[in-house]
């Protein structure tokens, strides 16, 4: 029997044009239909001593027991055996060398009369499309890792006059697959504070992904550009040294850092804000303050998500 199920009526017309003299090769082009398949059910239906016409009190459920030579599933019993679309999700963004491939493989293993891959890819391609926009991209575990400056600074003090001596920019790391979030204050944005804060953001999540994505900010993209933009030098050694790309976000298009930019606000409202009553006088103690807030937000469970954590996820 053909792995395909054809329709009821296309295995009547089948049986009747068959009876009429006509040849497997006409038949498959009349039904459009491959002719392996006419040759297949015409077998089955000898198989099963079936002949044109059929009994009239046959019905498709009749037809295609006899046919296949077992009892017809009830009704609706895909519902009881399709996968769970929001398992595997999460299971392909902790894997990274899981594919949906596998996963249907091993869905077949447990349910051998299952969904075929194709329809099976539809459903969950299907179900993806009906979640939030800020849930659609797809990442892989330790694939890739936005960075950005939040747009608050925090203010650090001058110890003799009391007075604000500048304002600290707060860098952000936040892994694509985990939202595993780094955060930490820099005195500047410069060039030099732009790399050791990468350095720092690597060392905290003990390795280097594949792909880094920044802003088109100067000191990460020299001459932006929609298609080859040019990386600053220093930025291009620090990649080549840790053995990552840098991938920089296309001009105007902000779905491209919606995680970085969801991680910026997070940390803007949890970091910052947590410690707006507090006075600095440098950077050190502004970021020996930030820690224990950091352990906070990558152990808290997500509202959505109650029992995964940034920290589970990335684990």
């Amino acid at each position: 029997m053909p792995q395909k199920r054809l329709s009821m009526r296309k295995l009547r017309e089948v049986l009747r044009l068959h009876a009429l003299g006509l040849k497997q090769q006409q038949i498959a082009r009349s039904c459009r239909i491959a002719q392996s398949t006419v040759h297949q059910y015409l077998k089955a239906a000898a198989s099963a001593g079936m002949s044109w016409p059929l009994p009239p009190n046959w019905d498709d459920r009749r037809l295609e027991e006899a046919i296949s030579g077992r009892p017809r599933p009830p009704a609706g019993w895909h519902r009881h055996l399709s996968p769970d679309l929001s398992v595997i999700r999460q299971q392909l963004q902790r894997y990274r060398d899981l594919t949906l491939q596998s996963v249907w493989e091993e869905y077949r293993e447990d349910v051998p009369d299952g969904y075929s891959y194709s329809r099976f890819c539809e459903l969950y391609h299907a179900w993806i499309g009906k979640l939030d926009v800020a849930l659609r991209h797809e990442h892989r575990a330790s694939e890739k890792m936005f960075v950005d400056h939040a747009g608050d600074e925090i203010p650090v003090y001058d110890a003799r006059t009391g007075t604000v001596n500048f304002e600290a920019p707060l860098f952000v790391a936040v892994l694509g697959a985990s939202s595993y979030t780094f955060a930490e204050a820099t005195r500047r944005e410069d060039l030099p504070c732009w790399i050791s804060a990468h350095i720092h953001a690597l060392e905290f999540r003990g390795g280097a992904p594949e792909v880094v994505v920044p802003d088109n900010t100067k000191t990460a993209v020299k001459r932006p550009c929609r298609y080859e933009p040019d990386l600053n030098p220093t930025y291009r050694e620090l990649a080549e040294y840790y053995g990552f790309a840098v991938v920089p976000t296309r001009p105007r298009k902000p779905r491209d850092k919606t995680k970085v930019e969801v991680g910026v606000q997070i940390a803007q409202h949890w970091i910052i804000a947590a410690l707006r009553h507090q006075k600095f006088f440098s950077v050190a103690a502004v970021n020996e303050a930030i820690v224990p807030l950091l352990d906070w937000l990558n152990a808290h469970p997500f509202r959505r998500r109650p029992e995964d954590s940034r920290n589970t996820l990335f684990a």
